[in-house]
């Protein structure tokens, strides 16, 4: 276990855990100034970069370390999946205290080995520094086939939404992680979704190779907040359907709606298909259920189906920094 006392130190440490990155793209990775990288032919480049905060993201005195590098990782890939692509390699900037632990810094890196090879995706370089808190920023490029990319923006009135596994899991994981006494073991699917969770890259590409999904984003700050995004993006409204949602176990109805209509954090697909697809569209993808949750429509704005069975405007309440009063 080394602890580290000045900055060689730690990116030597860091350089250890990571084999030196080699093909996919990758001409040049940790050791200079800057890495290299180039797609393969007939393909395009995806960015995505994403913060990662003590306090605000993950407590150091609670979330396992391990959770923190593998989440930082899987956090930032999942916008790569989102757009259809795979990701390749990542740059790491990390802000440390001067005093933690060597222990803390190794389980980290043991976790963002762990995602890195989970999804063939090499470290290519980045920045350390001094803070008072750990501050992680993640920068994932990605590739696709030229053309295939899938935007938000895509969308037309009458196509049907849909959305991957199970919405409303990853915040339900975090109430039973608040909840628990000192450091919590994921021993359930709630926990693991929220301390591990798993960017659907497969599916993503599959989406986009077979050209199925009209539109495409990732659910990170929750449905209520992320389906206006995508309609907003496509010029389209959409009607859900509260009773066709992909509910967590282990909450009573009422809640488990709330929290599939709001709760962040899950990394699941939300994605649109026209009508003449449906019959390429099973229910699963690899085991992972896709359900059908709604529909757009004509008329701008978000809205779902009432007790009555009346259309009523949904409430956006998912995450957001920037709100004063958030969940």
């Amino acid at each position: 276990m080394t602890q580290f006392h000045d900055e060689d130190t730690l990116v030597k440490e860091i350089a250890r855990h990571f084999l030196p990155g080699r093909g996919q793209g990758l001409r040049l990775g940790i050791g200079d100034d800057a890495a290299l990288w180039k797609p393969k032919p007939g393909f395009a480049s995806i960015l995505t970069s994403d913060w990662f905060l003590e306090g605000s993201h993950f407590l150091r005195e609670k979330h396992p370390p391990e959770s923190v590098g593998w989440k930082c990782l899987a956090r930032a890939a999942s916008d790569i999946a989102a757009m259809g692509g795979t990701p390749r390699c990542f740059l790491l900037n990390l802000a440390l205290p001067a005093a933690i632990s060597g222990k803390w810094l190794e389980e980290f890196l043991a976790g963002l080995r762990r995602a890195a090879k989970s999804l063939d995706c090499v470290l290519a370089g980045g920045d350390t520094t001094r803070s008072q808190r750990i501050l992680i920023s993640v920068t994932v490029i990605g590739e696709i086939r030229e053309g295939q990319e899938v935007r938000r923006s895509g969308a037309s009135p009458g196509d049907l939404v849909y959305v991957s596994g199970t919405l409303g899991e990853a915040e339900h994981g975090l109430q039973l992680f608040r909840k628990g006494r000192g450091k919590v073991s994921p021993k359930n699917l709630a926990l693991r979704k929220h301390l591990y969770p798993e960017p659907r890259v497969a599916l993503g590409r599959w989406l986009a190779e077979r050209k199925l999904a009209t539109a495409m984003m990732d659910v990170s700050d929750g449905l209520s907040s992320d389906l206006p995004r995508l309609c907003a993006a496509s010029g389209v409204g959409a009607l859900l359907d509260p009773a066709k949602l992909p509910l967590p176990d282990g909450a009573d109805r009422e809640s488990a709606r709330h929290l599939a209509l709001h709760g962040g954090d899950d990394y699941e697909l939300l994605f649109t298909v026209a009508p003449r697809n449906l019959a390429s569209l099973s229910a699963k993808f690899r085991k992972l259920r896709l359900t059908q949750v709604g529909k757009l429509t004509r008329e701008l704005g978000v809205r779902i189906l009432g007790i009555d069975g009346k259309p009523e405007p949904l409430r956006v309440a998912g995450w957001d920094p920037f709100r004063l009063r958030n969940k």
